[in-house]
């Protein structure tokens, strides 16, 4: 359960979309480390695990409500990672992915420029078009599907906006995350082996992974130091999703014919992917000291949390 803070003098930290993914690690690790007041938030009741934070039920595209729960916790540094993110679906149902990428940040926006907060905004590869990845910070952005169009949309926002900001641009996470059905490339290949399922990956994106908890970490850092502009917080290894699948197979010693070798041509989806992306990280290895683990160590790290969530 959360418990609500005691008197603190610790800065207000606010998160948003706090029972998502990278919401629950960044409340995790942030009351870990214990510099801030953690207010986590989300849309209906918490999911969370756990003490030593406040929950705060907020809808974001409700810009009264936005307001008045920004102005009454005042946070020093707010962390807006809710978004829509299901590429297909924010193709399918645009207005509903308006609503949550764009006006709902910008609502955050006004709200945090009243109050003169840190506003850490959370964006994406998919804000490029995947002609020449990797991309460093300063790369032109051209989105080719509509989810990359709204974070792009958000970002802009952000940039024009009359308080301190900052935009954690990422790839691909995958990570666990208590009471979330969201699978990811690991756990697909997994438990696709273990069935002795044939799969299907395409060898002609590249990405580079990013563990969840690498994610919040560099959230963290820009938070902690305050920093501003943009930053690519992603891993650093830079693989097709077949080499992700062949690496995951190989650690957890499954059959690796099983994989087949395909490419992007085979799959109709509604959303068209940009076909090779991956960051650079060198700006926030040099200016946030951010260290991500490989992907082979993500592996690893996701091998144990399997089985305590189990346990």
């Amino acid at each position: 359960m959360a418990t609500a803070s005691l008197k603190s003098n610790k800065p207000k930290i606010l998160i948003t979309g706090a029972n998502g993914l990278l919401g629950q690690k960044l409340v995790e690790q942030l009351v870990e480390e214990g510099r801030f007041e953690v207010i986590a938030t989300g849309k209906g009741s918490c999911r969370l695990k756990g003490d030593g934070f406040k929950y705060e039920s907020l809808d974001i595209t409700d810009p009264d409500e936005v307001n008045e729960v920004i102005a009454r916790i005042a946070p020093v540094t707010i962390i807006h990672g809710a978004a829509m993110t299901n590429v297909d679906e924010c193709e399918l149902n645009q207005e509903a992915c308006r609503m949550l990428n764009v006006k709902a940040t910008e609502y955050l926006i006004q709200a945090a420029e009243k109050i003169q907060t840190h506003f850490i905004f959370v964006s994406t590869d998919f804000i490029f078009s995947g002609e020449d990845g990797p991309y460093d910070e300063e790369a032109e952005a051209a989105p080719v599907n509509f989810y990359g169009e709204t974070k792009l949309i958000g970002e802009n926002l952000v940039r024009s906006s009359k308080t301190s900001w900052a935009i954690a641009r990422t790839v691909l996470v995958y990570g666990i995350a208590n009471d979330l059905s969201r699978s990811n490339i690991i756990l697909w290949v997994k438990t696709s082996l273990e069935s002795g399922k044939e799969i299907q990956v395409v060898d002609d994106q590249i990405r580079t992974p990013t563990l969840a908890e690498d994610l919040a970490a560099g959230c963290i850092l820009i938070a902690e130091q305050k920093a501003e502009g943009v930053f690519n917080i992603s891993g650093s290894d830079v693989l097709t999703p077949y080499e992700m699948a062949i690496m995951t197979a190989d650690f957890f010693e499954l059959n690796k014919d099983l994989i087949k070798k395909t490419d992007s041509t085979r799959f109709t989806q509604p959303a068209k992917r940009p076909m090779k992306t991956g960051f650079s990280i060198e700006k926030a290895r040099k200016q946030l000291g951010y260290v991500p683990k490989t992907f082979q160590e993500g592996i690893g790290i996701l091998s144990k949390q399997i089985i305590l969530a189990r346990s």
